[in-house]
């Protein structure tokens, strides 16, 4: 399993009741430094709803972005959905809460499923994505940093489940 992206956003205008958003990841050269809050020089504007220690990071996989694109018909990119880590060979819908990545020394333990909102809905330009993105079941996962450090594309995922009576993140959705 792979980094294919480390992705950060920049607070721009939405048209949404915040009208502020962080959701615009955009994927970076080089390494970037993950802490306990996330990622360095990434925005969270909506502190309410996002972020904090047990969202510090939100993961998705190429091959939910691969099934949205055929099922959206549409081509989909790192960091569409407001990821901050773009992963090889991850499918949310197999990620147990307190399952544990560690890329090369940076560890995260996975906390909570992504709950879609109108935030994404605008981003995609579409009203009516949450509820397709809820259904499909592919959420993606947030994560809390365990141990923080470097990370940069192309680096190595291991990848340690939790004990298998823990919950399905999308059991938590």
């Amino acid at each position: 399993m792979r980094l294919l992206s480390v992705n950060v956003g920049k607070a721009q205008p939405i048209a949404t009741k915040s009208g502020s958003t962080g959701i615009f990841k955009v994927p970076q050269p080089g390494t970037v430094h993950i802490g306990p809050l996330g990622l360095k020089g990434d925005a969270i504007v909506d502190t309410k709803h996002h972020g904090g220690p047990d969202q510090a990071v939100y993961l998705f996989g190429q091959p939910d972005y691969d099934w949205f694109a055929q099922s959206e018909n549409r081509p989909m990119h790192p960091g569409l959905f407001g990821e901050n880590l773009t992963v090889s060979e991850l499918e949310s819908a197999t990620v147990r809460v307190g399952d544990r990545f560690d890329i090369e020394g940076v560890l995260l333990e996975i906390t909570y499923p992504r709950i879609p909102c109108v935030t994404l809905a605008a981003r995609l330009g579409d009203p009516t994505f949450v509820k397709r993105f809820h259904a499909a079941k592919r959420p993606g996962v947030y994560a809390r940093v365990l141990k923080p450090g470097f990370v940069e594309a192309g680096m190595t995922l291991m990848w340690e489940k939790a004990a298998s009576d823990a919950p399905l993140a999308i059991d938590l959705m």
